[in-house]
């Protein structure tokens, strides 16, 4: 099970741990955090966030981290597994007043060893570019406030794009930007471009291309976080009103959605092939949607607060293949699979792909991954066989997967013949009778809505090609408001553009928006350790170790098997606490 012991070492945390694979163990010695390595005092403070990027330089020793505490953003060179940390020559090092930095993202697409692009969103809602190796601030977005005052949530680069990058806020708005544009010196004025169920899409209407270039509202309250599929063709996001909305990006359709099962969704990911989406939110649970069938199929329970991030492991989905057979879809369909510009993981991917292209199972997979909270315990999952495909007699061998409730899972098309994000085969969605929505033909293919609207500022969507997509209208009990009475509504009375059903919230537990507990498999964690004093905030899956990092802004480094070599430990490195599983 998830904990051993109890009382006293229940509370103690762990430096660690053991799964199938392994020992992981954490290395003191490669901690990062603000030089004076004193705890921050996060009262009030953003969650400390912790981006990478790889600039394959010739020396080996390309990582490149970022990660902010407070007002601070610092910038290492990221030794990793390898050698202790240096914390006494941050590359870069930037305190701002006034406001605080809350996300950050970096360009891998234009990285290299003398320069590169890095996004910062802060709490007063501004994005600034900046380039923290030539420390050169370039540019400065929303400097005026004038496109939304609110706290950004979330800031990304447009896969694919030299140019392209998407912002949310706290408002429940989301923008895209041309960092070759400017913004207004006024107020933006917008005419809609496209609306749908609880979202509308407009364009900024200027007489020479500005930012803005879309404005995108979505849902009731805070977005608090997006993640875009493997290949950029596919957003999701997740909302403080409970939903996950995933949408074609370049047509801005909306694919599917889904009712957390209470409170807000509060961080979102994507399986390395595309077909799974894996949320965290208030109501303590790991939910596994479908792409393919646009619907739950697991949820998982091991968290005792909330859930702030979940990502899967790419580097330890397990794929044991059959007969060889023919890889189907190009080489391009995968070049942008991996968020640090790595290659690492494309043995992986090309297997996960053999994996969904084919109808037949000569291939298995498991998929690895993992949620951090503000419980400080880290929970590792495996997604089996048994859970992704029901009507396959259960393996006695899933020791981790409780499948007592869900002995009728709801039917579904395994769907190994449809459009994913990881596998770009063109027929239609099909009907799946599990679905929460009905598929509408429409006749001939779509063109992007954004050719036409946007062309002149969005040039670089060439680069993000365009499916045949079959539009979709969801039934009318769709909600968006907290699903059970006792959660208070954080929504705000904004857009009366966006397309309000006003229904009882209760009424979308049971639906396939929002299924009941016991018609779903119950998850149980691989493991789950208390690894922080303070709540966890990152986690990140890397080659040869795991990220996570604690909003007392300690970012730390566990070896994965295997992966632990001796490392030179410099006269200040850390002596964390802690003790050993």
């Amino acid at each position: 099970m998830a904990t051993e012991g109890g009382g006293k070492e229940m509370n103690e945390i762990k430096t660690q741990f053991t799964t199938r694979e392994g020992l992981y163990k954490l290395l003191p010695h490669s901690e990062y955090s603000r030089p004076n390595r004193v705890p921050f005092n996060s009262q009030g403070s953003n969650p400390v966030r912790v981006s990478f990027v790889n600039l394959n330089d010739q020396s080996g020793n390309g990582d490149r981290l970022c990660f902010n505490v407070g007002r601070e953003l610092y910038f290492y060179i990221y030794k990793g597994v390898r050698k202790a940390a240096d914390l006494s020559k941050p590359i870069d090092k930037r305190i701002y007043k006034g406001t605080q930095p809350t996300c950050h993202d970096f360009n891998h697409l234009t990285a290299t060893a003398e320069s590169v692009s890095l996004l910062v969103g802060f709490s007063a809602g501004q994005v600034q570019l900046i380039d923290p190796i030539k420390k050169e601030t370039s540019k400065l977005f929303n400097e005026e406030r004038l496109i939304d005052k609110s706290r950004v949530t979330c800031v990304k680069w447009v896969p694919g794009s030299e140019s392209l990058f998407l912002v949310a806020h706290s408002s429940g708005n989301m923008y895209l930007y041309n960092v070759e544009h400017t913004c207004g010196t006024t107020a933006p004025h917008y005419q809609l471009l496209k609306q749908g169920e609880s979202f509308a899409v407009h364009t900024c209407k200027s007489k020479s291309t500005r930012n803005p270039l879309l404005k995108w509202t979505v849902g009731e309250g805070a977005l608090n976080e997006f993640a875009f599929s493997p290949d950029g063709k596919f957003l999701a996001c997740v909302s403080q009103d409970g939903f996950l909305r995933v949408f074609n990006f370049d047509s801005v359709e909306l694919h599917g959605t889904m009712k957390s099962y209470f409170g807000g969704l509060l961080c979102v990911c994507w399986s390395p092939d595309g077909k799974y989406i894996v949320t965290g939110g208030e109501d303590d649970l790991v939910t596994v949607w479908s792409f393919v069938d646009c619907r739950v199929i697991a949820r998982g329970h091991g968290h005792k607060s909330w859930v702030s991030v979940v990502a899967f492991d790419p580097y330890t989905t397990s794929v044991e293949e059959g007969d060889p057979m023919e890889f189907s879809g190009s080489d391009e369909d995968f070049q942008d699979l991996l968020h640090f510009g790595r290659d690492r993981a494309n043995s992986t991917q090309s297997r996960l792909s053999k994996r969904n292209s084919t109808d037949s199972r000569p291939v298995s997979v498991t998929y690895r991954f993992g949620s951090v909270g503000q419980d400080t315990q880290l929970c590792l999952w495996d997604l089996t066989e048994d859970i992704l495909f029901p009507h396959q007699p259960l393996s006695r061998a899933r020791t981790h997967t409780n499948v007592m409730n869900a002995t009728s899972p709801p039917a579904g098309s395994n769907g190994n013949s449809v459009t994913t994000p990881g596998n770009c085969a063109p027929p239609p969605l099909p009907r799946s009778n599990s679905l929460p929505h009905s598929a509408v033909s429409n006749a001939g293919s779509k063109s992007s809505v954004m050719d036409g609207a946007i062309a002149s500022g969005v040039s670089k969507f060439a680069t993000l090609s365009l499916h045949d997509r079959k539009e979709r209208h969801h039934e009318k009990d769709h909600k968006r408001n907290h699903s059970m009475g006792h959660i208070s509504s954080k929504s705000s009375d904004k857009l009366n553009l966006v397309t309000k059903t006003k229904t009882d919230p209760a009424k979308t537990l049971g639906t396939p928006l929002c299924p009941r507990m016991e018609d779903v498999p119950l998850l149980e964690p691989l493991i789950c350790k208390k690894i922080a004093h303070e709540r966890l905030t990152v986690l990140i899956f890397l080659e040869d170790c795991i990220v996570t990092a604690c909003q007392e802004g300690f970012i730390c480094t566990w070896g994965r098997p295997g992966k632990v070599g001796s490392l030179s430990s410099p006269s200040q490195a850390s002596s964390s606490g802690g003790t050993v599983v």
